[in-house]
Parts: C-alpha cells; sequence; structure tokens
C-alpha cells in the first residue's frame, strides 16, 4: 500500500471520535480549528461545546460583545484568538456567510494557511493539505527530512510534500459525507498525535515502519528538526489585590499587547504599608517570555484614589470580568476574611506601574 492509502486504514480502525467531526457545519468546524490551535483535544473540546451552546451560529457570535468572548474563553490562553475569532465572525457575517474558497478563507481574521486548508478540506472538500506539529512529524520522519520545520525552507517543503501526496488518494471516497481529502488530513493528524507521538512513538505497530526512513536509520528521537531561535525574557510582576467594603479595582489590559481587552489588578512596583503577601514567584510561561509574579492583599480601612485607568467593581461580579491565568492564581488564593487593618487618610494616592 501507498503512504497515503496505508494512513486511511489507519484511521478507518483508529481515528478519535468528535463531534466536529460529525458534521458539516463550516462555523462548528472553524470554531474547533481555531480553538484547539495551541490547545490539546482533551483541554480544547468543553469550550467548544460551551461556545456551540451560547452561541450556536455565527450570527450569534457575532453578535455578542468581546468581554462576553473573552470571559468564555478564559483558561486557553493565547487571547488574541479569542478577539480573532470575534473579528471573524464579524467579517462572515458582512459578507453574508462563509467563505468556500482557500484565499476567502485566509482572508478572515486569524485564519492562517493550516487553518484555512482544515476548514476548507472538512467543510468544502477542498483538496488543500494540512501541516500542522503532527503532520511535519510524520512527514519528518517517514521521509527522513531533516530541514527545520521552523524556517522559511522547511516551511515550503513540507508543504510542497503534503500537497503532493493529495492526488493518491484519487479513487477513494470520505466516510459520513467527508470528502477523502478531509478524512485524509485527519488521519494523518490523528496519526501523529497518538501513534507517530513526540516522545515513545509506537514503532513496534506502525503500519508504516517498512518505509519509514527514521526507523531504519535510528533517527527517530532526532526528527523533525526545529531551529533554536527564540530568546526567553524573564520578567517580574508585582499584583496588589485591593479589597475594601467589598470591591475591589480591576484595569482592562489597553491595545497591543498578549493581554489586550483582559482585566487585572492593581499592577504597582511598590507595596502599600500593610499589605499582606499571599503568593511570591509565582512563575507563568508565555511563549516569549517567563512571568514571576507576587501576589499582594492589601484591606485600607478608608477608600484609596486610584490611578488612572482604574475602576471599583463588586467583588460578587469579578466573574463577568475575563482575566488571565494568572491572575485567576491571585483570585484562587484570596482569603475570605472581613477588612481589617491598615489606616490611611481619605483621598491617598496608592502607587502604580
Amino acid at each position: 500500500m501507498t503512504f497515503t492509502t496505508t494512513i486511511l486504514q489507519w484511521f478507518s480502525e483508529n481515528g478519535r471520535a468528535l463531534p466536529w467531526r460529525e458534521t458539516r457545519d463550516s462555523y462548528a468546524i472553524w470554531l474547533s480549528e481555531i480553538i484547539l490551535q495551541q490547545t490539546r483535544i482533551e483541554q480544547g473540546r468543553p469550550y467548544w461545546e460551551r461556545f456551540m451552546q451560547r452561541w450556536p451560529t455565527v450570527e450569534a457570535l457575532a453578535e455578542a460583545s468581546e468581554d462576553e468572548v473573552l470571559r468564555e474563553w478564559q483558561g486557553l490562553g493565547y487571547y488574541s484568538r479569542a478577539r480573532n475569532l470575534h473579528q471573524a465572525a464579524k467579517q462572515i457575517l458582512a459578507r453574508g456567510g462563509f467563505p468556500t474558497t482557500l484565499e476567502g478563507l485566509r482572508s478572515l481574521k486569524g485564519v492562517g494557511d493550516y487553518t484555512a486548508a482544515a476548514i476548507g478540506s472538512f467543510a468544502f472538500g477542498l483538496p488543500a493539505a494540512v501541516v500542522d506539529g503532527n503532520v511535519y512529524r510524520v512527514l519528518a520522519r517517514h521521509y527522513g527530512i531533516a530541514t527545520p520545520i521552523n524556517t522559511t525552507e522547511g516551511k515550503k517543503e513540507f508543504a510542497a510534500l503534503a500537497q503532493s501526496l493529495l492526488p493518491g488518494l484519487s479513487g477513494f471516497s470520505g466516510r459520513s459525507g467527508l470528502s477523502v481529502y478531509g478524512e485524509y488530513n485527519q488521519a494523518l493528524m490523528d496519526f501523529g498525535a497518538t501513534q507517530c507521538t513526540p516522545q515513545s512513538p509506537q514503532c513496534p505497530s506502525c503500519p508504516l515502519q517498512e518505509t519509514c526512513v527514521a526507523f531504519r536509520e535510528g533517527r527517530i528521537s532526532e526528527l523533525p528538526v526545529k531551529q533554536r531561535t527564540l530568546k526567553v525574557k524573564e520578567r517580574h510582576l508585582t499584583y496588589i489585590y485591593i479589597r475594601y467594603n467589598g470591591e475591589t479595582a480591576l484595569r482592562r489590559r489597553p491595545a497591543g499587547d498578549i493581554w489586550q481587552g483582559l482585566y487585572e489588578p492593581l499592577l504597582t512596583d511598590r507595596v502599600p504599608c500593610g499589605a499582606v503577601l499571599l503568593r511570591q514567584n509565582v512563575k507563568h510561561v508565555l511563549t516569549h517570555r517567563v512571568l514571576y509574579a507576587d501576589f499582594w492583599l492589601w484591606e485600607p480601612a478608608e477608600r484609596p484614589l486610584l490611578p488612572e485607568g482604574y475602576f471599583w467593581v463588586s467583588e460578587s461580579d469579578l466573574d463577568r470580568y475575563a482575566v488571565p491565568r494568572l491572575i485567576e492564581l491571585l483570585f484562587d488564593s484570596l482569603p475570605q476574611i472581613e477588612n481589617s487593618s491598615l489606616e490611611i487618610s481619605q483621598g491617598e494616592t496608592i502607587p502604580h506601574s
């Protein structure tokens, strides 16, 4: 059997049952692809289910507020995906429906080559090959390709190889109304996710063992190759949770950063007198940096003046505000106690960053 037919045969026996694979609804498929960008299926699935229940159509999602979408997204990280999802829903509504070409799909906010190929093949039967981390790994190992996958040359090479394999699908038909291209793409991704895994791949039971270059040459652990180019920076943050008379202070992160549109308590480089340390050096890893945060609780005797951009909210309403995962840790560590301690003069201005 050829590479493509072997993958399809494996998928018929081992493919994962997922709810977005049981529909040809372009909205449900698009939503799943955006949620699953840089997110494991077991983590993303409940988010997809909640989004589909709350906003069952692209029209409903487009009419939601950004705050509502961000709040529903809370915990998934990479919040630009949520903002792009919301903006793309508005684009789709404005144009009267989903685009059905790769070019049209790529015009949507947050949709690149991979996502366009996935939606195009799954929803519209387009002969477009997907290339994600799983596909890179399977192709690199099977064909013995050492070109780094995160270089321009590597991306072009793997994209061309993946696309060249599609003609081998002629004569096949997909299952349950899915095009053979969509089924093959799903098969290849599942194969990488469960068979040809990053660590401890299931080589003894692999149907491609006889033709796999990496297995034959003992290079499984070497492939795929990824060039190390990212320099990770560290930053230390100090957050103050102000608790006064059942209220606390928040601000919305401005445009231009990774947490745009999310909320946070007082960020400062000076701790008010009388504040209590709750957590210290809490580590939070982002793509380009590692954050270390200290969390403090401050319960002033009288209401302080807030820095520009901050506003008072009832503690009972905190669930309405979408916050980064790091801030969730702060909220989870808060003691449920009555106001006490420090006396300050009315109108004192608190320090901030």
